[in-house]
């Protein structure tokens, strides 16, 4: 790597600033910080987000079955 120096001084850097602070990802105790409508709420977001782009790939593909079969 060109500027290996660079990149190892930068990265100490940003660990030091880090060390103190507490990573989302470690706490354990994640569900309890999600409120009583949370989780519909993301299993009804995630229904609208990936719902219509399922339907619209699955009837592209039904769409070119069909044209295979009837031509």
């Amino acid at each position: 790597m060109i500027f290996r120096g660079r990149y190892d001084r930068a990265r100490k850097l940003q660990q030091e600033k880090m060390q103190g602070r507490e990573r989302a990802y470690d706490d354990d105790q994640l569900g309890s910080k999600l409120e009583k409508g949370d989780t519909a709420a993301l299993i009804i977001s995630a229904m609208i987000t990936i719902l219509p782009v399922a339907l619209i790939a699955l009837g592209v593909l039904a769409l070119v079955g069909y044209l295979f079969v009837v031509r």
